[in-house]
């Protein structure tokens, strides 16, 4: 009802890899929805449902529904976790200025946390108490300045290792720093937080045009 057209409902169905099964007789709420649980077999099965107009084959697509909830997931972060919404003033520029300012840092988060593990996207809700919540102290001895931090998160040998790799990364690229212009040692930095899509491939600013 309300449809102009036909649509196609698409079901689909995977199985769930690593997944803990609740037994029946256990006590409260199961942890499982929308999953089918095979007890002889001791599996898990997700299923989806899709509504689409689009006449392309399954697989492709299931993809563009998964990458549409990639999408998703980024808007559903910027407002949940760094307050992207929500703005009550009449005045157009400094909603403006807010969201721009938002979005400026929720970049730089993201590339800093890249830096940290280039795998994985960890969203501000985990990552910001991991990396944020810490103590530190700076030092100075002999012409050499040493910054300490002290991590009392439950998960700090992850935070350390996190936070070592991003001090190695730059005391490498302070040694060729100097001969690099200030937009080579930008991409430099973008190459190792993005080297997950860039697959090890340096990424290299664009050619200007020439004058004709």
């Amino acid at each position: 009802m309300g449809w102009s057209r036909q649509r196609r409902l698409v079901l689909l169905r995977r199985r769930l890899a690593g997944v803990m099964i609740t037994p029946p007789q256990a006590e409260g709420q199961l942890a499982l929805g929308f999953v089918e649980i095979d007890e002889e077999r001791q599996e898990a099965w997700e299923y989806g449902v899709l509504v689409t107009s689009l006449e392309t084959e399954v697989l492709t697509i299931a993809q563009f529904y998964r990458d549409r909830g990639d999408c998703e997931n980024s808007f559903d972060e910027l407002k949940n976790h760094w307050g992207w919404g929500g703005f009550t003033t009449h005045d157009l520029a400094r909603c403006r200025i807010m969201a721009r300012i938002v979005a400026l840092i929720f970049d730089w988060w993201n590339l800093f946390v890249r830096l940290a593990e280039p795998d994985h996207h960890r969203e501000a809700i985990t990552s910001r108490p991991l990396l944020l919540q810490a103590i530190g102290r700076q030092t100075n001895h002999a012409g050499r300045t040493t910054v300490t931090i002290t991590s009392t998160h439950g998960k700090r040998r992850r935070a350390r290792r996190a936070l070592t790799r991003i001090a190695t990364f730059f005391a490498t690229l302070r040694e060729t720093a100097e001969q690099l212009t200030e937009r080579d040692r930008w991409y430099r930095i973008l190459s190792y937080a993005l080297v997950k899509y860039l697959k090890g491939r340096q990424l290299d600013p664009p050619r200007r045009l020439q004058a004709a």
